[in-house]
């Protein structure tokens, strides 16, 4: 397979992980891994009060449960989905079929702008709930709600990052893959009604029709040496 389908060298390269960690893709990967961590760990840590005339913990957004809830569902499988792609990253130059690595690329551009989208849900929910909540005990968790909710909104935008290049990565390995997979040398087609194509010989043919090597006459015969007798 030649080199440049889908975004890769060729299959069965040495991994070299100083390509890797410059391409676009994977610095976006890691900025929404981080990203993630920052949601879901802020809502974990202090996204849950009590108030002293309550023992039982609420969300800081609203007292809405399903705020904190899913502030932390996707911030945990973001977090999942960046690890799975990245371990694709490193594995997909290993990838020989082209057919896989295009299996492979949409679905980094679907699974990335379903991503992008969750997270736009998700910034517009906390927000909209963080905007309309009465109260927060001695201001606690202030910070961090804040924190998850502009963490969410910058989560969009690398995660649709990553779905604009996963499809530009398509566009150009699909037309490096179909000229190198798709291209076939008439003269090595079967099934091409005419005979296929051989070069004729740049010189003369200097053997016989029993293969074997023939010494052309000379066109003078070499004269006898010596003296000889003339008859009159």
């Amino acid at each position: 397979m030649e080199g440049g389908a889908y975004g890769a060298g060729k299959a069965g390269g040495a991994f070299d992980p100083y390509t890797l960690v410059r391409q676009p893709h994977t610095i976006l990967r890691v900025v929404s891994w981080v990203f993630s961590i920052v949601v879901f760990g802020s809502i974990v840590n202090e996204g849950y009060l009590n108030s002293p005339s309550e023992s039982k913990e609420f969300c800081i957004y609203n007292r809405n449960p399903n705020a904190c809830g899913y502030g932390v569902t996707v911030g945990v499988l973001a977090f999942l989905t960046c690890l799975l792609y990245l371990a694709l990253d490193v594995y997909f130059p290993q990838i020989s079929s082209v057919k896989d690595r295009k299996k492979a690329v949409l679905s980094d551009i679907g699974v990335s702008a379903f991503w992008a989208f969750l997270w736009f849900v998700g910034f517009c929910y906390l927000a909209n709930q963080w905007q309309v909540s009465k109260d927060s005990p001695l201001n606690e968790g202030t910070d961090a709600a804040r924190a998850a909710i502009a963490f969410s909104f910058f989560s969009i935008f690398t995660w649709a990052g990553q779905a604009v290049l996963a499809f530009q990565r398509y566009q150009i390995g699909a037309d490096s893959a179909l000229f190198s997979q798709d291209y076939m040398d008439p003269s090595q087609d079967s099934s091409m009604p005419y005979a296929p194509y051989v070069e004729p010989s740049t010189g003369p043919d200097t053997a016989g029709m029993d293969g074997t090597y023939q010494q052309p006459a000379s066109a003078f015969e070499p004269e006898p040496q010596g003296y000889q007798s003339q008859g009159y």
